[in-house]
């Protein structure tokens, strides 16, 4: 053959010389198949529907929520996206907490609203026959998210979830604070579960992913196919690297939870601080439904400041040192934001009292930590 020819050739591998505990990062768009047959046989035909690295994190993915079908998305507003997306037409009506994450509500005011998809957004504060309430005979989903964005409140998914599946309504809740570990969404009777895998499980501040796992055979396929039809993909070298950080999530989460409970109940005795608005603290919001339902913490909680104009916010969020400015959350740095900006496209209002600040506590030393914040409060008091 000619060299050009053998050069095209060279290199591809039958089996693997040797295994290792992490699976070979794949890439190819061209899958090869093994004869005439199985190019219509329903087995992989392309690369975009995953190769090995793909293919172990949705397995070990499926372990961790104890589901029958996990997918993958390229982040999670994507995941969120895509699995109401697989499930919702024309006509439908959708009831949408009103604390969810931001950009999921743009989705539901620009994109499902166009598609004739009606949304009403419902307060964290209702029980599941206050909730239930607002539903009607179109409504096809309830979209849940628990701790709140921003401000943290808890809902009774299990209460919500058993309530709707009486009704014929699917339930799907953003379980990112959760991780799949700290909380199980689908053992807790909730249909369909979905993770920004950019935050903890990826957990180093450098990759995007989502992910959709349930436990029906039905919505499973739904799913796959929603997949098939809008072309997402995840790259393999970002499966691998999420895999990567799955292996460890156990032991991160662990270190993120009782550093965050550290610097939580410091910030409790601070004059400056108004309220502390963590689930798993003794006395805050939520606490008896988060001591119920999960078996931990992560590191992102929210903190009331005493009444203060926004320069004060501003001047404690550039004292801070150790904690960087940014919006997402879930790796191994320390992070903060003011919130009240955000706060505005709500529904149901709700006065806090002060400033809310979003605190993300990562790896770092708690009293180096703590130090930081004691130089952020300093300068809001001045």
């Amino acid at each position: 053959m000619d060299e050009e020819t053998r050069l095209i050739h060279a290199g591809q591998i039958e089996g693997l010389p040797a295994k290792t505990v992490s699976p070979p990062v794949q890439r190819g768009s061209t899958v090869l198949l093994p004869n005439a047959r199985a190019l219509y046989d329903g087995t992989l035909g392309y690369g975009r529907a995953g190769l090995s690295a793909q293919f172990a994190l949705m397995d070990a993915l499926a372990e961790l929520e104890g589901a029958e079908d996990v997918q993958l998305y390229p982040s999670g507003l994507a995941a969120m996206t895509a699995a109401m997306l697989a499930v919702l037409r024309a006509g439908d009506h959708v009831l949408v907490v009103d604390t969810v994450y931001r950009p999921v509500r743009y989705f539901c005011d620009r994109v499902l609203r166009r598609f004739r998809v009606s949304v009403d957004y419902y307060d964290p504060r209702l029980d599941a026959d206050g909730v239930l309430a607002l539903a009607s005979p179109s409504t096809r989903l309830l979209v849940l998210e628990s701790p709140g964005s921003l401000s943290f409140e808890m809902q009774d998914a299990t209460a919500i979830a058993a309530a709707a599946r009486a009704r014929g309504i699917l339930t799907l809740l953003d379980n990112t604070w959760g991780a799949g570990r700290l909380y199980k969404p689908l053992a807790h009777g909730v249909d369909i579960s979905v993770q920004a895998l950019t935050k903890y499980v990826c957990g180093h501040s450098d990759v995007f992913m989502g992910s959709v796992a349930t436990a029906d055979t039905g919505l499973a396929m739904l799913m796959q196919a929603s997949i098939q039809d809008h072309g997402w993909s995840v790259a393999p070298e970002d499966a691998y690297q999420a895999l990567r950080g799955l292996r460890t999530l156990a032991t991160r989460l662990d270190r993120h939870g009782e550093s965050g409970l550290t610097v939580a109940a410091w910030l409790v005795d601070q004059p400056d601080v108004l309220q502390v608005l963590h689930p798993a603290l003794p006395g805050a919001p939520g606490h008896d439904l988060w001591a119920r339902d999960y078996s931990g913490a992560c590191g992102l909680f929210g903190v009331v400041l005493q009444p203060g104009p926004p320069a004060r916010v501003e001047a404690f969020l550039d004292a801070l040192d150790i904690f960087g400015l940014g919006f997402s959350w879930g790796g191994f740095e320390s992070l903060a934001i003011s919130c009240d900006p955000q706060l505005m496209a709500r529904k149901i209002r709700v006065d806090y009292g002060g400033p809310l600040m979003r605190l993300h506590v990562g790896l770092e030393a708690p009293a180096d930590l703590i130090a930081d914040l004691r130089t952020g409060l300093d300068a809001y008091g001045a």
